[in-house]
This record gives C-alpha cells, structure tokens and sequence, in this order.
C-alpha cells in the first residue's frame, strides 16, 4: 500500500463526521457542557446538529464555570459580570437551550440571567422541576409569573439575590407550583457583602428587598408543603417567622443565618410548631464561610457569544 492510500485509509477511519446522530449523541452526552459549548458544536455540521439534540439539552448548569472562577478574577474584571452585555451572553445561551431541548428542559442553573430568557423558559418548558437563578438583577415579577404558571411541576427553586422578585412572585409559585418542595431567598448583608458576594456593585446592595415579613407570609400561607427553606438575611421579624412555622409544618430544614431580627425566643417558639425540624441555622451561628465566588471563567465564552445571540 502507497503512503498515499494509507493516509487516505486513516482519514476514512478517523471521519467522525460520518457517525450517525445516535452515536454522536451518545458520545457528546460524556462532555460537559463547557466543552460542548467551546469546542464540540463547532467541530463540523452533524455535530452541530447533535448538540442540538434534545437528549443533551434537558439540563442547563453553569454553577460550576461561576464556582471554578474563585481564584482568578480581579475586582475590575469580575464586575462585569452584573453588566447587560454579560447578561446578554448568558441569555442568549439559556435561550438556545430551551430551543433545543424542544420542551424537555427539566432544570436549570445559571446566574446574571435577565427576563428575557426566563420568559422563553416559562413557554417553552412546562416539564421543569429545578430552577436556580441566584444572582439576577433584572429577573422580576412579571416573569416569575410565567414561570408560576407554566411551570407547575416546579420542585425547588432559588431566587436568592434577586432584587426585583418580591413577595407577588413568590405567593403566585406558592399557588401554582404545588409541587415545591425547596425554596432559597437568601439575601446579602448590607453591613460587609463582600464577605458573601466579592465585587457586587455597592448599589445593587442597597437595594436589598426590606419586605421580610410579606414574603415570609407569602410562604406560610401558600408553601405548606416546603421541607426546606432558606432566607439568609431576610428582613423578617417575630411575626413572619411566627407565619412561617404554623402555615410550614413540614419544614425540615430551615436556614436564618443573618436574620437579626428575630430573636432567640422568637426562634424557640417557632421550633415548637415545627415538629419534622432536622436542622436549624440560627442568626448568630457565625459561620462565615467564604463565598467567594468569583467569575474568571467566563472568558472562555466571551468568543462564543455575540451581543443578542450566540455564535453558531
């Protein structure tokens, strides 16, 4: 055999590109979507079209690219990433999830998401079960709503640090989820948030929520099936937690880590009506543990997405 014909021979043997869409699939589902997302999708056009996949698109997770980031970003560059481009990059990469997953999007874990993505999740998605999008300030009611209707099979969900959700969205997801069985609204100290959230613009912190009380009755009265809640500096006082432990008796887990309003007989009176207690994290439980999650990452990206839509 030629030197010619054994070269041909070896591309004949190494063209993945004629793999069927089956065995494509199968061999993108043991990437993780960091790596489909950099390289894999833009190796030829049936590889593209296996990403598009539904199988490989119920799932969205980007807590791990924000979570790997902790050590490599700077004050300067981690800020942009509570800025409207960077918003838009994450956007537009929920949004051609959603697409591709043609309705079987069961959950969901991003940050610096707007309602624009969240929306086409609440039409698109009636089978999600797990929603997670901490850190989103222009995530609002208007949206949550959507998501309350269109999303019933809702089992855990997490809106921490989302300024423009308020007690309305949570009483509608109290209603029309009813499946929900985890909820976090977990907020951010005023006093020193950089021990929580590095590098948060000083004034999107100083528009923390105040209304503790309005959502804590919110949830006592339209959660009763929740078995784990968290509210992390929440402004709630004796009366909402007191809401709380006789509308949730289920509740077995129960976070007040920062809740300084509430004081330590508040706590042992509430405890009293919550007989599935298993855990509880009072406001002086000082545990400061650093969360310093900082996004370097995200550069990896950056050439991926354009500003509206991503770059296929």
């Amino acid at each position: 055999m030629t030197e010619e014909e054994e070269k041909t021979k070896s591309v004949q043997i190494h063209n993945w590109a004629e793999l069927t869409q089956l065995c494509l699939v199968n061999i993108l589902s043991r990437l993780s979507i960091e790596d489909r997302w950099r390289g894999a999708m833009f190796v030829c056009k049936s590889w593209l079209q296996a990403c598009k996949d539904p199988n490989l698109n119920s799932v969205i997770d980007l807590e791990a690219q924000f979570i790997e980031s902790v050590t490599e970003s700077s004050p300067l560059s981690s800020t942009r990433y509570w800025n409207r481009e960077f918003e838009s990059k994450i956007d537009s990469m929920v949004q051609s999830v959603v697409i591709w997953s043609d309705g079987s999007l069961n959950f969901v874990r991003v940050r610096h998401c707007s309602d624009r993505s969240i929306a086409l999740i609440a039409e698109r998605s009636p089978n999600l079960q797990v929603l997670s999008i901490q850190r989103c300030p222009h995530v609002t009611d208007e949206t949550i709503s959507k998501i309350a209707s269109g999303c019933p099979l809702l089992r855990k969900l997490d809106i921490s640090f989302c300024h423009q959700i308020s007690h309305k969205s949570i009483a509608l997801i109290g209603q029309h989820c009813r499946n929900l069985q985890i909820l976090r609204r977990n907020l951010m100290t005023q006093v020193n948030p950089s021990q929580q959230e590095p590098f948060v613009p000083r004034e999107y912190v100083d528009t923390c929520p105040q209304d503790g009380d309005s959502e804590a009755a919110a949830i006592g009265k339209f959660m009763a099936q929740l078995v784990q809640l968290e509210l992390q500096f929440s402004k709630l006082t004796n009366k909402g937690l007191a809401l709380i432990s006789e509308g949730c008796i289920n509740l077995e887990h129960l976070d007040l880590f920062g809740c300084t309003n509430v004081t330590s007989r508040d706590i042992a009176n509430a405890s009293s009506n919550l007989k599935q207690l298993k855990t509880l994290k009072k406001p002086t439980q000082l545990c400061l543990e650093s969360q310093t999650e900082r996004y370097g990452h995200w550069q990896l990206y950056d050439d991926r997405f354009q500003t509206d839509s991503f770059r296929i």
